[in-house]
């Protein structure tokens, strides 16, 4: 590692620390975006049900909201069911927002790698060639062991950054869907809660 390090140039630094950011982003965006964490299966038919008994009261809703980010986004709405319709509404969407931002956590950074990187590798290789043209004007093409250093540092910063880059890209458009996909259920969820309450939709958690 630190001869790849050593024989790529001062470039390989700024990449190598890019490439631990983004690992350690895919990983966490991986843990993060869990279905079971952001949607827990059957919680509305759960709400439904401690409303219908009576049972959902300030504690319960803390709970909730402490629960997934489905379950902040209901516990806001429950918090306000009883000022009507367009109110719960309006709540459940300013939550959803945050929760959204939360959901997005990390992944400008991600994309500024997966842009970065290649630039770096660009610039790595541009700085190996001009030192192979300095070589070449300085002492001819005499010594190839000097002319091979600067291609090779050219080629390392290269492969690195793509190496980089690549994978980066790949996981920040599946991020990016992955979001949007959890976003939209969310919202399914959450008109399903606000109609419940508000109008005739038990027949839809039998």
């Amino acid at each position: 590692m630190f001869e790849l390090l050593e024989s790529g140039g001062l470039l390989m630094i700024p990449i190598m620390i890019c490439s631990v950011l983004a690992t350690g982003i895919i990983g966490e965006r991986l843990w993060a975006l869990r279905t079971s964490r952001i949607l827990p299966q059957s919680l509305v038919p759960e709400i439904w049900h401690l409303y219908r008994q009576k049972k959902l009261d300030v504690a319960q809703i803390r709970m909730l909201r402490r629960g997934s980010p489905l379950g902040a986004i209901l516990a806001a709405g429950l918090n306000n069911h009883r000022h009507g319709r367009e109110v719960m509404k309006e709540s459940i969407e300013e939550t959803g927002r945050q929760v959204v931002h939360d959901l997005d956590r990390f992944l400008n950074t991600l994309g500024t790698i997966a842009s970065i990187t290649p630039l770096l590798g660009l610039l790595g290789t541009v700085v190996g060639m001009i030192k192979v043209f300095s070589v070449i004007t300085t002492v001819g093409v005499g010594d190839p062991a000097v002319l091979a250093g600067g291609i090779s540092e050219a080629l390392i910063t290269t492969a690195a950054g793509l190496s980089v880059a690549i994978p980066s890209v790949m996981f920040y458009r599946y991020f990016q869907g992955r979001v949007t996909e959890l976003v939209l259920k969310m919202e399914e969820e959450s008109l399903k809660l606000v109609e419940i309450l508000h109008g005739n939709r038990e027949d839809d958690l039998q």
